[in-house]
C-alpha cells in the first residue's frame, strides 16, 4: 500500500513539474511576443523615391541644387556615395525596390501602365505583403507602377498627385499619426523630376517642363525654386550646349519639389512624435531623364542618390562607401522590422516561402541582395565591392537587354542585342537636348561620346572604371584586356546562372 501511495505521489510531482514548467514556457513566450510586438510598434519605416532623380543634390557636391532638406536628412542619417539602380527604367526598377529581385527574376521586364503590360510573376513575394505578414500597416501615396495590384498590395492607397509632393505629404499625415499598435510602412512616391508637362514654348530653346507649370505657377504648399541655365552643372554624358542646359534648369526646379515634400514628412514625423522611431530612405528609381542616362547601364542610369536615416543609430551624418543596389533594400527593411534571416538571406520562413515544384514549400524566401542595416555606421566595409545589373525593356519597343557586372576597377556592360540600333524612351527621343546633337548629324558630340557611337553599340563595353568613370575608353577589342574581358564575362555568366537569367542561354548558342 504504502509502495503504490509512494507511486502515486511520485506520478503526480512529475505531472506537476511537466504543467508548471510549460506553464513558464507558455508565458515566457507571450512576454517575448509582447516584447517583440512593443519593439516593432517603434520602428517604423518611410521609403521616398523620387523619379528619375540623380545625384544632383547639395549633400554629394552639386553646388547648383538647393535642396536643404535632403542635405539635412543625410546629416542625420548615412549618405551611400555608390549606391546603384539595377536596371534604368521606372517598373523595372521599382520591381526590384519591392523585391529584393532582379526583374528578370520577378518577372518586372518593363513598363506596367498603358499597351506596355509588364507585371511580377504570381509567386513574388513583395515588401508591402512581407510587412503586412510581420505586423505593419501599409500605405502608398504618389506613383506606383507595379503590378498586379495583388502582388504589390498594400493595405491603404493615399490620394494626392504625385506632382504636388507637399500635398501628398500632408495627405499622409493621418496614415503616420493613426492611433494603432501596429508599426507603418509608407513608400512615398513623387513625380518629379520626371519628364513632363510639355515644352515651355514662351523660354528659348523650349525645353521640358519636367512637371513645372507654366509662368512661373506653384503647386499647394511649394516654394518653386527657379534656376538659370547659365548656372546649372551640366553632367560628363550630356553635352554641354543651351539646349541642355535649357532642360536642366528645369530639372533642377523640378528637384526642389521633391526636397520640400521630404521636408513636409520630416515634419509631420516631428510633430506628431514619430521622428525618433521611424527609418527614412530617400533614393531614385535611376538616373535622370536624359539620353545617356534613364534607360541606360552607363553610370548615368544606374547611380542614384540614396540616404538612410535609422533612428536607433548613434553615428550621424556618416558618408559609406560601400556599393550597394536596389536588391539590398527589401532585406534591409526586413532586417529592420525583425522579418529578415541573414544567415540564409531570406525572409523569414513564417513571412514567406518559395512556390512549390522542385524546391520545397519550407525553403525560404531567398533574395538576390543583403541587408545593408550592419554596415549603417561604417565608412567602408569589407565585403561591398560589386553590383550587377539587368535591363531588358523600357517601353514595349525598346527591347534592348543588357547585363552588367561592375566593382572599383571595372565595368562590363554585354548588349545582347547588339546588332540593334539602341531604341529611344518616347521623351528622351523628343528632348530639345537630344533633338539639337541628332540634327547636326552622327558625328556630333554627345557629352563623351558621338550620337553614332550612343545608337550602335558593341556587344561588350569594358571600361576602367577607377581610371575612366565617364566611360570614354572601350578596351573590350583590345589585345591586352583579353584576359579582363574574359574574367568578367565568366563573373557575368556566373550572376546570370545564380539569378535564374534567362540570357544566359545566350552563351551556348552563339
Amino acid at each position: 500500500m504504502i509502495t503504490i501511495r509512494m507511486a502515486i505521489n511520485s506520478r503526480g510531482n512529475c505531472l506537476l513539474t511537466a504543467l508548471f514548467k510549460r506553464f513558464i514556457l507558455v508565458w515566457s513566450a507571450l512576454i517575448l511576443l509582447i516584447a517583440s510586438a512593443t519593439q516593432a510598434a517603434e520602428k517604423n519605416i518611410i521609403v521616398v523615391i523620387a523619379d528619375d532623380l540623380s545625384p544632383t543634390i547639395g549633400c554629394y557636391g552639386d553646388m547648383t541644387a538647393r535642396t536643404p532638406n535632403i542635405d539635412r536628412l543625410a546629416a542625420d542619417g548615412t549618405l551611400f556615395r555608390y549606391a546603384f539602380a539595377t536596371t534604368a527604367s521606372c517598373s523595372a526598377s521599382r520591381s526590384v525596390v519591392l523585391t529584393g529581385l532582379h526583374n528578370h527574376r520577378n518577372g518586372h521586364y518593363g513598363h506596367l501602365h498603358s499597351y506596355h503590360k509588364f507585371s511580377s510573376f504570381p509567386w513574388v513575394k513583395t515588401l508591402p505583403v512581407l510587412l503586412s505578414s510581420a505586423g505593419y500597416r501599409t500605405a502608398r501615396a504618389g506613383k506606383h507602377h507595379n503590378g498586379p495590384e495583388e502582388i504589390y498590395f498594400f493595405e491603404e492607397k493615399i490620394k494626392g498627385s504625385s506632382r504636388s509632393p507637399v500635398e501628398m505629404a500632408n495627405n499622409c499625415e493621418e496614415f503616420i499619426k493613426a492611433d494603432s499598435d501596429k508599426p507603418f510602412f509608407l513608400y512615398y512616391a513623387t513625380s518629379d523630376p520626371h519628364r513632363g508637362g510639355g515644352r515651355a514654348s514662351e523660354l528659348k530653346h523650349q525645353p521640358d517642363r519636367f512637371g513645372n507649370k507654366p509662368n512661373k505657377g506653384s503647386y499647394p504648399g511649394v516654394t518653386e525654386v527657379f534656376y538659370d541655365p547659365a548656372k546649372v552643372k551640366v553632367p560628363p554624358f550630356l553635352p554641354d550646349t543651351p539646349e541642355t542646359r535649357a532642360e536642366l534648369a528645369q530639372y533642377y526646379q523640378s528637384t526642389s519639389r521633391v526636397d520640400q515634400g521630404l521636408g513636409r514628412l520630416m515634419e509631420i514625423l516631428k510633430k506628431n512624435g514619430k521622428w525618433e522611431n521611424t527609418l527614412i530612405l530617400f533614393t531614385s528609381d535611376h538616373g535622370m531623364a536624359f539620353a545617356g542616362g534613364k534607360t541606360t547601364v552607363y553610370e548615368g542610369g544606374l547611380r542614384v542618390p540614396f540616404i538612410v536615416r535609422n533612428p536607433y543609430q548613434k553615428e550621424r551624418g556618416n558618408t559609406n562607401n560601400a556599393m550597394i543596389s536596389f536588391v539590398d533594400i527589401t532585406p534591409t527593411l526586413l532586417d529592420f522590422a525583425g522579418g529578415y534571416d541573414a544567415k540564409v538571406g531570406a525572409a523569414k520562413p513564417e513571412l514567406a516561402t518559395m512556390p512549390g515544384g522542385r524546391r520545397s514549400k519550407k525553403d525560404p524566401y531567398k533574395f538576390h541582395g543583403r541587408s545593408f542595416l550592419p554596415i549603417l555606421a561604417e565608412k567602408t566595409p569589407d565585403g561591398w565591392e560589386i553590383i550587377h545589373a539587368s535591363h531588358t525593356f523600357h517601353e514595349i519597343q525598346m527591347y534592348y537587354p543588357m547585363r552588367v557586372i561592375r566593382d572599383r576597377k571595372y565595368k562590363l556592360i554585354w548588349n545582347i542585342a547588339h546588332p540593334l540600333p539602341y531604341p529611344f524612351a518616347s521623351d528622351l527621343w523628343a528632348a530639345p537636348s537630344w533633338q539639337a546633337q541628332w540634327k547636326k548629324g552622327p558625328d556630333a558630340p554627345y557629352g563623351k561620346k558621338t550620337v553614332r557611337e550612343y545608337i550602335q553599340r558593341p556587344q561588350f563595353e569594358l571600361f576602367d572604371i577607377s581610371a575612366d568613370p565617364n566611360e570614354t575608353v572601350n578596351l573590350a577589342t583590345e589585345d591586352k584586356y583579353k584576359p579582363v574581358l574574359e574574367e568578367y564575362k565568366a563573373k557575368l555568366k556566373k550572376f546570370q546562372n545564380l539569378t535564374q537569367d534567362p540570357w544566359v542561354l545566350k552563351w551556348k548558342y552563339e
